[in-house]
């Protein structure tokens, strides 16, 4: 595995453990964060508060992980499975009962100098809403 591959598989190795401090200790301190269907956050600072929400709101595990890298190492992108429960009712979102939901998913990455520099992740919502309501 190269070393972008690695960077990935820490990054969601420490997500599935809930480990916050994991995830941030393989981004750079000005990742772009771009959310699904959302807004790009900058930095560290922003990506830990997201974080913190998301937890709140989801419990989240992710299986079913590929992991791919560009022979230069500057990229890579994952597909995996969402499989969540709906802990807490999120703004504009149907309301939190414990629903769970499984779903497919990707993320995108740039790496610089074996940090993640961005990363954007897509799922889709229409069906995650379906699962919910």
């Amino acid at each position: 595995m190269g070393q972008a591959r690695d960077v990935v598989a820490k990054y969601f190795a420490a997500f599935n453990a809930g480990d916050t401090a994991g995830m941030l200790e393989c981004l750079s301190d000005d990742v772009a964060h771009h959310v699904n269907e959302g807004q790009v956050r900058r930095g560290k600072e922003l990506f830990e508060a997201f974080c913190a929400h998301m937890s709140r709101c989801y419990r989240e595990n992710l299986t079913d992980m590929v992991v791919f890298e560009s022979e230069d190492g500057s990229r890579a992108a994952a597909e995996f499975t969402v499989n969540g429960t709906y802990l807490e009712t999120d703004e504009g979102l149907p309301e939190a009962r414990g629903q769970t939901y499984r779903l497919p998913a990707g993320s995108f990455f740039s790496l610089d100098g074996g940090k993640i520099s961005r990363v954007v992740t897509y799922y889709n919502l229409a069906d995650w809403t379906a699962q919910v309501s």
